[in-house]
Parts: structure tokens; sequence; C-alpha cells
């Protein structure tokens, strides 16, 4: 997809996403590699938004596992679609057991999910396994044989496997460590909040309203807000929500009373609020 780290960077770029030549070299590198890459880091970083672009520069389709609490096998690979079954199997009453179980096996009621829709056919495709470490440590198994090899066994058709192997990015906020033999598969990448320089220009980019002042001002009062020890530093998504906040109030500097009403917008607990309130001083900033 990509022929040097600075065309990454500029066709990202392209489609709003602003990376850093971390960011790009890595992605170079699992382009040029065919390795998975694992991202890590604090929600709302731009981990998944990632996995976006790529699809979207490589013109590729994108396919999205959502992990969570409970994820199963029938949910990330594939389930028989048992209603098309029971249909067939009582439209069939003539036929043998051997017959009929011949054909509800098939591809006609076949049922693919994420992981296995990534792997048929021979289009471009970008696989996002997101927030990985809300799934159960059982389903780590289940992504291992697929990272490996790029194929899936189903018993009843036997194993599938990649004709064209998919661009892959898995995402991570830790909220649990994920096992070493999922980790060894991947090329890994931490992306953590911007520096200074780097959010100012992803909120001028993403909110064009914003003028150059107004974007540095907020800039630094998020930056010292995640500097204080709060129950949820607010995020680079924060950080655009707030833009747009102040461009929505027709705000176009940042004063007390306008930080006061809208802290809401980048703090989501109300103890984060009070602590703010008493120690945020803008006039050091």
């Amino acid at each position: 997809m990509f022929t040097s780290v600075d065309d990454v960077l500029a066709r990202l770029a392209e489609t709003g996403y602003l990376a850093s030549p971390a960011v790009a070299t890595t992605v170079f590198l699992a382009d040029r590699l065919g390795k998975p890459l694992l991202v890590e880091g604090p929600a709302g970083v731009g981990k998944t938004e990632l996995a976006k672009a790529v699809a979207q520069v490589a013109g590729a389709r994108l396919v999205r596992l959502q992990c969570y609490e409970g994820v199963d096998e029938s949910r990330a690979l594939y389930e028989w679609n048992h209603a098309k079954q029971l249909l067939r199997i009582s439209a069939g009453r003539d036929e043998t057991w051997d017959e009929t179980r011949t054909d509800i096996f098939s591809e006609e009621f076949l049922l693919p999910r994420p992981l296995l829709t990534a792997i048929r056919g021979d289009d471009p495709k970008v696989l996002l396994i997101d927030e990985t470490d809300k799934a159960d440590v059982e389903v780590e198994g289940l992504l291992l044989e697929v990272l490996s090899d790029f194929q899936v066994t189903v018993p009843e058709l036997g194993t599938i496997t990649a004709a064209r192997r998919p661009f892959v990015v898995l995402t991570s906020n830790a909220s649990r460590e994920l096992s070493e033999a999922l980790r060894r598969r991947c090329l890994f990448l931490h992306i953590g909040f911007p520096d200074e320089e780097l959010e100012r220009r992803i909120v001028r980019l993403k909110v064009p309203g914003v003028d150059e002042a107004l974007a540095a001002s907020l800039v630094r009062v998020v930056g010292a807000l995640r500097a204080m020890d709060l129950r949820k530093v607010p995020s680079v998504a924060e950080t655009i929500d707030w833009a747009r906040t102040l461009l929505t109030l027709g705000a176009d500097t940042l004063d007390e009373t306008v930080v006061r009403d809208s802290l809401g917008v980048i703090l989501k607990h109300q103890e984060d609020v009070l602590k703010a309130s008493a120690k945020l001083d803008l006039d050091a900033l």
C-alpha cells in the first residue's frame, strides 16, 4: 500500500489523520512485513481512527470485530443459520439424513462473522479487532490461528485460507494484559497523547473555524488538565469536542467563565470537574 514512511504520512494526512513519524513508520513496516499491528494507548487518541484511515487510503473494506466481555466464536468467527437449516430440513422430509446433512452444512447456510469475512475473497480488506483487551482470554486462542496462518477451520467445510491477507489492526486500552503469544505475532505501537504542536494541528484540521490563538490556548489548558491527578484525563477526541463547543458558543478567547461553563465537555466525572475548577490557573498558562 505504501512506498515509504513519508508516503504514509502524506496519504494518511489526506484522509484527515495526522500521524507522528513513529506511527507512520510502524504502519509502513506492518504493511511491508505483512504483520498484524497491535496499537495500545488511552481511549480517544486515534487508535480506531488509524485503522479507518488506512482502509480509506488503501481503498479497502473495513471489517470490524468489536470485542466485549462474553464475545465468543459464533460472534467472532462464524455460525450456522439455524432457522434456515430447520426450514430446509422440513422441506426435505423424504430425504435421508446424509443427504440433508450434506446440504445444510454448506456455504448457503453459513453466516460469516468478522474474522471469517476478513480472510474470504480476494478484495483488499482492513481487519480491525477493536478493544481486544475487553474480550475474554479464550478469544485470544481463536485469534492466534487467524493471525498466525490467516486461515480458519470450519469442521463441516474444512480449512479456509486467505487468498489475500488483510491488513490487521488490533487496538487495546490496556485494561488487561494481552498474552505474550498474541504480542509475538504483532508489531507493537503505542499511541499516547500528542505533543502540543501536533495536537494544535489536529484541532485546526478537524475544526477549521477555530483560529490559531484559540486552538493554542485550549491545547495548553488540556495539557494542564492531563497533568492533574484526574479520574479520566481528556483525550484528543475531547479536545476536538471542546474546540467545536467553543466555536458553537462564539468564544474567541478562553476565560474563567467559558472554561467553567464548558468543563463538562472534556471532563466526565464531577470529582474531576471540581478538582480542575479549584486547581486550574489560566493566568499561568
